[in-house]
């Protein structure tokens, strides 16, 4: 039995060493070295402030701005995650119901079934910086009248912020709700 456990502990020992040690401060090296940012995230500025990230979705509630996907966590980077309640869950069905008639308040004139899913359901990660160009585009009436901007005017702003699918083969188009909120206070 000895002969087993001494060579055992070593084995342990060593793993926990390379795998949880060794691999992963080799790992934050590199990225320090090739990531944007020194790997600590590639920051969004306005006038040299650090005002978000461009990995990290933020909330707007205001009128005046294009909302973002909601959130599970409430926006809290250091607690990423989804909410695990599924579409049965009696909790879940009366939050989506509370979203879409918050969105129709705030969206009058706009349908139950003309609502994108991205507008009134948490991502699984609850950080999604981007919505859809159509959660975007049923935003732009309130925002026009908010702003007293003519819609046609947001509507080509929408569209200059549109990013298509990765080599315009994979997934889907999308549109980065801060940078959106960014060039519409830029507006005249």
């Amino acid at each position: 039995m000895k002969t087993y456990i001494l060579p055992a502990v070593k084995i342990t020992f060593f793993t926990v060493l390379i795998f949880g040690i060794v691999y992963p401060l080799f790992i934050v090296g590199i990225a320090g070295l090739v990531a944007p940012d020194g790997g600590d995230g590639e920051t969004i500025q306005v006038n040299g402030k650090t005002i978000g990230f461009e990995l990290i979705g933020q909330s707007f509630k205001t009128e005046k701005y294009f909302n973002s996907r909601p959130s599970a966590i409430n926006y809290n980077a250091a607690a990423t995650g989804g909410s695990d309640k599924g579409p049965s869950n009696p909790d879940y069905l009366k939050q989506v119901k509370e979203r879409i008639n918050d969105f129709i308040s705030k969206n009058p004139g706009i349908r139950r079934e003309d609502i994108p899913v991205d507008l009134i359901t948490a991502s699984g990660g609850g950080l999604d910086p981007q919505i859809s160009p159509q959660a975007a585009y049923v935003q732009i009436p309130r925002i026009a009248k908010a702003r007293g901007l003519s819609e046609e005017k947001l509507k080509v702003l929408v569209e200059q912020y549109v990013q298509p699918p990765l080599l315009n083969l994979f997934g889907f188009s999308i549109v980065h709700v801060l940078s959106l909120n960014i060039a519409l206070d830029q507006l005249h």
